[in-house]
């Protein structure tokens, strides 16, 4: 599509990030840093029953109170049925949600909201509220869920509290497979309710204008989805609604959806004729905002004596808790991977999703992957054990490549997964590893243990997505690219100026970006699925491509050649091959005919298919016999990422996602009572994540080994691969050291202390 292939000398480098200064002198404002002049303060009256009907609420107390201008209830705000998150009418999301409705749904469900002068008053108006419940039953586990006469949670349900239509997936003839096989394995593995526990909570100001316009500023990944779901649910026109989003503090994918205080601070906002701020406390982003979907995985596969997979069946069952959210897209992204990854022609797999009256599920970094691969290579790993095998020998042996079909039935390019393993085993002597003598002095054993996976880049084919991008040309040569992507804290916008600075031939300095703005930049589906650089990027580069068209035919004009015969390299036009005929672009865009400066605009539009990036992590682990504890020494991950465009960034993404995924498999759970539905450790003090003293060495390892022609340059996603394949590595790395194999996660030294007692007493 007209943008060039060749070498590249900005893309590859770790230029200094264009929000770098800004974050560090703490002058980068975020949506919580806004401050208007008579502003107000929202905040959210919560549930204190997991399941109810309200049968009554009164707010005259409240809002009798001195300084107390507004309170919202489920009787005067619009009632509108809503999908709650990005991609309305998507197959990836569920329409079950009002801004507050007549029924509470799990403990901490938002049920009034407040304006008052100053939160102090806002929060002693929340306590004169007062609630009356009809309690209801309510059920906390997928079991009792889906059990007959279980309560019903939503009348919009598929069947009974089952979201939508199980998936079904199926692949050649899995009984034959299995009655050719030599070895058969079946396991029952589960995943804990991690959450995103990003540092910048949920915090949205609104503002509305005199000419009933309202202004929005939300830390957000999907400014436009916001901006479209709340004029839809507030009955407004898109040019009635403008978002702002300059820098967030991160949000791994949670941040996709709009959560309750988006509406209510802009109906609050318009009740009071005040700009309204509501930011959620730490607890309140866990009792009302995303986890990852607990899942339970039964698996079952059948191998050949060589190794050879010949036949695969899986359930699997994500627990949306009390809304879908993004329960449908996780179950079908989940479901369908384990199609992928290890090779098998056979295959009959089922996922649903069920809903609960535990706090709500929704996209999180790894969406649906991190639970069934992590079933998937832990059985891996079984298989070898049972087959006498290396585990690196059998994962290559199956491992998909050039040509095989993706899960999204997209046909796979290169043999990164197979390049990631071979890497990883030369780099730590794996083979030599495998025939180390076991040392068994003392209370501490260790153990080694590789985990693979492959995510794709961008959502196809769930959501048709779409890229788009704006790039004009300053008259002294210098460029501006306006782009709609947000940006996480992941150095997207640096990415996406490199490739623009790259496609023009400009110094890196030379573009800027100007993001953030629905009023101003073009639309843009939001920043999730590990495709920014793989798909806005492409469109990035798009648009360069045609702004370097017009510039080369004007400089071809002002040197009387062919445009074909110019490149522009370093901010220099100059005619192939002739030394000395050349023009700066600065010139080239300077005054000509009488015409101040040239008018050179590029519009990029990108609508990608499916790009796969692959990892394969080695971890060493230290287990502690005599107190269960875990601990991750070193981890040696390696990455197919196609292109690199920023080293340092893309390896700042790695060392977060395993930061992540170690929190995930050892210590983080966000655990509600098994009984109210109430939740136990909604904060950082009782939420144990891993802290930078807790971090092992990590040894970053990037390959460019299958460059995919979809992207920039061959450019790939990398945000959420590094959170997969951790998991899997550590927990066969626990088992290498102390042999037991846990199916499920956190894996927590209680745990491992009753495992290895008893393994003893199977042993006596």
């Amino acid at each position: 599509q007209g943008v060039s292939r060749v070498g590249s000398s900005i893309v590859g480098t770790s230029v200094k990030r264009t929000d770098v200064i800004g974050k560090v002198t703490g002058t980068a404002r975020y949506a919580g840093d806004v401050k208007l002049a008579g502003m107000l303060h929202g905040k959210m009256k919560r549930s204190t029953i997991a399941h109810a009907n309200i049968r009554r609420i009164d707010a005259s107390r409240a809002l009798a109170l001195p300084g107390v201008k507004a309170v919202l209830t489920h009787e005067n705000v619009p009632r509108v049925l809503h999908y709650g998150a990005p991609h309305p009418r998507s197959i990836s999301v569920t329409c079950d949600q009002y801004i507050l409705d007549r029924k509470v749904r799990y403990w901490g469900e938002g049920v009034a909201a407040v304006a008052a002068t100053s939160e102090e008053i806002a929060e002693e108006a929340l306590d004169l509220i007062e609630v009356e419940y009809e309690p209801l039953p309510a059920v906390f586990t997928v079991e009792a869920a889906q059990a007959p006469g279980a309560p019903q949670i939503h009348e919009t349900a598929y069947a009974g509290n089952v979201l939508f239509k199980p998936v079904v997936v199926t692949r050649g003839d899995v009984a034959q497979g299995f009655a050719e096989a030599d070895l058969v394995i079946e396991g029952e593995y589960e995943t804990g309710r991690p959450t995103p526990a990003y540092m910048e909570p949920n915090v949205c100001v609104c503002q509305w204008d005199n000419t009933g316009k309202l202004t929005v500023w939300v830390s957000t990944q999907a400014a436009f989805m916001v901006r479209g779901i709340l004029a839809e649910v507030l009955g407004l026109p898109l040019t009635r609604v403008r978002v702002l989003v300059d820098h967030m503090g991160g949000g791994f994918g949670a941040k996709q959806d709009l959560f309750q205080h988006e509406f209510l601070c802009a109906l609050l906002a318009k009740e009071t004729r005040h700009p309204v701020r509501m930011e959620y406390t730490r607890g309140e982003t866990f009792v009302g905002g995303r986890s990852r979907h607990p899942c339970k995985i039964w698996l079952k596969q059948g191998f050949k004596r060589d190794g050879t997979i010949v036949a695969r069946e899986a359930r699997t069952v994500f627990d949306s808790g009390a809304y879908g959210s993004h329960g449908p897209g996780v179950t079908i992204v989940g479901t369908t991977a384990l199609t992928s990854l290890y090779r098998c022609e056979n295959v009959r797999l089922e996922g649903r999703c069920v809903y609960t009256n535990a706090p709500i599920a929704g996209a999180f970094r790894g969406y649906g992957v991190v639970q069934t691969y992590y079933a998937l290579d832990i059985q891996m790993d079984e298989a070898a054990e049972r087959l006498g095998m290396d585990p690196v020998e059998l994962k290559l042996k199956n491992a998909v490549r050039e040509g095989d079909m993706a899960p999204s039935d997209h046909p796979l390019v290169g043999h990164g997964l197979e390049d990631c393993i071979r890497r990883g085993a030369a780099e730590v002597g794996w083979a030599a590893l495998r025939q180390r003598p076991r040392e068994q002095a003392g209370t501490l054993r260790r153990g080694w243990g590789m985990g693979c996976e492959m995510h794709g880049s961008s959502a196809y084919p769930g959501i048709k997505e779409q890229g788009n991008a704006i790039v004009k040309m300053n008259e002294d040569g210098t460029a501006v690219l306006l782009t709609g992507a947000a940006g996480l804290g992941t150095g997207a916008h640096t990415a996406l100026a490199q490739i623009v600075a790259e496609e023009l031939g400009l110094a890196f300095d030379a573009v800027s970006v100007v993001h953030g703005d629905t009023d101003i930049v073009p639309w843009d589906i939001g920043a999730f699925a590990s495709h920014t650089t793989f798909m806005v990027g492409r469109a990035a580069q798009m648009a360069a491509a045609e702004v370097k068209r017009q510039l080369l035919q004007r400089a071809g004009e002002q040197l009387e050649v062919a445009a074909e015969d110019l490149e522009v390299r370093d901010g220099v036009i100059a005619v192939r091959g002739v030394a000395g005929r050349r023009i700066t672009v600065r010139e080239c865009m300077g005054p000509k005919l009488g015409i101040p400066a040239a008018n050179l605009v590029g519009n990029g539009t990108y609508t990608p298919t499916k790009s796969y990036s692959f990892a394969a992590h080695f971890v060493e682990v230290q287990v502690d016999i005599a107190t269960g504890q875990i601990d991750v020494l070193q981890v040696i991950p390696v990455h197919e990422v196609g292109k690199v465009v920023h080293p340092i960034a893309a390896a700042g993404q790695i060392e977060g996602g395993i930061q992540q995924g170690i929190g995930h498999t050892l210590t983080e759970d966000y655990v509600i009572d098994p009984a109210t539905g109430r939740s136990l450790n909604a904060g950082f003090v009782d939420y144990k994540m891993p802290l930078s003293l807790d971090m092992p060495p990590i040894r970053t390892i990037l390959l460019e080994t299958a460059p995919d022609p979809g992207g920039p340059y061959g450019a790939k996603g990398i945000g959420e691969d590094p959170i997969i394949a951790i998991g899997p590595a550590i927990a066969n790395a626990v088992h290498d050291a102390i042999g037991v194999r846990f199916r499920h996660f956190p894996i927590t030294p209680e745990q491992v202390l009753a495992a290895l007692k008893e393994k003893a007493g199977a042993a006596a």
